[in-house]
């Protein structure tokens, strides 16, 4: 995926990186970053079906687990 991600895509994952994101479980899981739902929806999806965000455990629908980087996600991120 390296060279398809935008700038906004960046700073998803530097959020995610950062600690203070979650995901809340669901097929088409929403991303929250400090509390508040993410803006781009669409593009904190994208990055969860690529593979490059995921939640530190398993989550039942509609529970909120903290969102880490995956191993792909921290190569991407490192990517420039």
């Amino acid at each position: 995926m390296t060279g398809n991600l935008t700038h906004r895509d960046r700073a998803i994952l530097r959020a995610v990186a950062g600690g203070t994101a979650e995901l809340l479980g669901s097929t088409q899981p929403d991303l929250f970053v400090d509390g508040r739902c993410c803006s781009d929806q669409l593009a904190a999806r994208r990055l969860a079906h690529a593979g490059l965000i995921a939640g530190a455990r398993p989550a039942t629908p509609g529970q909120r687990v903290p969102a880490r980087l995956t191993e792909a996600g921290h190569l991407e991120l490192l990517a420039v």
